[in-house]
């Protein structure tokens, strides 16, 4: 697939927004709570699905083609890289065509509540659109446990 132009990329990072934004209204329950961080990408890629027909739209995907994905990346504290327990170069969410190098989006999603800074996930991110070919990247971050739910996000 050809790389998208600006403008499409643009639109589809627009159309991402809209997601999340119906994400928020009709599942706000999953933020005010401060559900897992699993069940909230779950929730997120079933309305990707929607929006994204054409595509596939997988959480924590650990396949480029039949072997597991894999990322030059230095390990995160004691965790290596191709670690297959989900720890670390699994995105949280990908909208790509299965089985093949057609990778469209990768989106990493952190919650308000969770400790960890943003750093290891935005370099995760980079390395997803360097070395595997994402056209875009998105980093999104729920503001969670509050009444007031609430999101920024970054793209790459």
């Amino acid at each position: 697939m050809q790389p998208s132009s600006d403008q499409d990329l643009a639109h589809t990072e627009k159309r991402i927004l809209e997601v999340i934004k119906l994400l928020l209204k009709h599942d706000c329950y999953l933020f005010t709570c401060d559900l897992n961080e699993r069940s909230i990408t779950h929730k997120f890629a079933e309305h990707l699905q929607r929006e994204f027909p054409e595509w596939h739209v997988d959480c924590e995907y650990n396949r480029d083609h039949h072997d597991p994905k894999r990322l030059d990346l230095p390990p995160r504290h004691d965790i290596s890289s191709d670690d297959l327990d989900a720890k670390t170069v699994f995105p949280d969410i990908i909208i790509h065509h299965r089985n093949t190098d057609d990778n469209f989006v990768v989106i990493e999603v952190k919650k308000s509540s969770n400790p960890e800074g943003d750093e290891w996930d935005l370099r995760k991110l980079k390395a997803f659109k360097e070395q595997l070919g994402y056209q875009m990247a998105i980093f999104v971050y729920f503001r969670t446990g509050r009444d007031d739910v609430d999101f920024k996000h970054s793209v790459l």
